[in-house]
């Protein structure tokens, strides 16, 4: 496969079976440095298979990809990335600042590092009140907010964000935005899974994802073109429609 400089992920015909049952299938994937790019599709699509692939959470069947210049499985990518899963990816026997701690730790900074690191990120997550709270005493979406500033302590140049914003009140989901387009600006790749339409028109290209197949991608207004929509729901929808007409015809 060639590998260009410019792509943050470039992955050939991933694939994901779980015993009999294919998850992914034959996935392909460009996704440029300094972009923002979404993968959306309904609960089961696939998505966070593939984010897991990429972030060498779990090996593929079959199918290569390179992230970040280094070939996965087994390239040297954890330093380069940053992963927040769905679930609560801290853990809740610590405090806030413990987690943070042991994060920044596991990514060897310095103490003042984390110190530096600590504090610009509580307060970006509006934390810095919660610092010494246990993480299981937390609400679902404080939770939600300690998992996102971890995957953040070690400034990765790619973050594989997992639907971040769940639970998270309309107010903060526009700081996260906000942030996330300081990061973009800066160099950094994300790609991001998410069910709100509204955030997915704010990724610079997007991915609808069904039965394990990218069925269309492109940036929203072009896919609301294509589609002959008015909301990316309904191109969703329609691109469905048409991915499933053509298999039938292929049968």
């Amino acid at each position: 496969m060639n590998i260009k400089k410019e792509h943050a992920i470039l992955a050939n015909k991933l694939t994901k079976k779980f015993k009999d049952f294919t998850a992914v299938d034959n996935f392909n994937l460009k996704v440029e440095k300094g972009e923002i790019y979404g993968l959306l599709g309904p609960n089961g699509a696939g998505k966070t298979t593939v984010i897991k692939m990429l972030a060498s959470i779990i090996n593929p069947t079959s199918g290569s990809a390179h992230v970040m210049d280094e070939k996965i499985p087994g390239g040297k990518v954890a330093s380069k990335i940053g992963y927040m899963p769905q679930e609560t990816g801290v853990y809740l026997g610590l405090t806030v600042e413990q987690n943070m701690n042991f994060y920044g730790r596991i990514f060897n900074l310095k103490k003042d590092e984390i110190k530096k690191r600590e504090d610009e990120l509580l307060k970006f997550a509006d934390l810095t009140d919660w610092k010494h709270e246990m993480v299981e005493n937390l609400s679902g979406g404080m939770k939600h907010r300690v998992s996102l500033i971890c995957t953040l302590i070690h400034q990765p140049k790619l973050l594989f964000l997992d639907e971040p914003t769940v639970g998270v009140d309309p107010e903060l989901r526009v700081s996260f935005w906000n942030y996330f387009n300081q990061l973009r600006k800066a160099g950094v790749t994300i790609l991001i899974t998410t069910h709100y339409m509204d955030e997915a028109r704010r990724c610079d290209r997007i991915g609808f994802v069904q039965k394990g197949h990218l069925i269309a991608e492109d940036t929203p207004q072009k896919l609301l073109k294509e589609s002959g929509k008015d909301s990316l729901d309904d191109a969703f929808l329609e691109f469905s429609k048409r991915d499933t007409a053509h298999i039938g015809v292929g049968q």
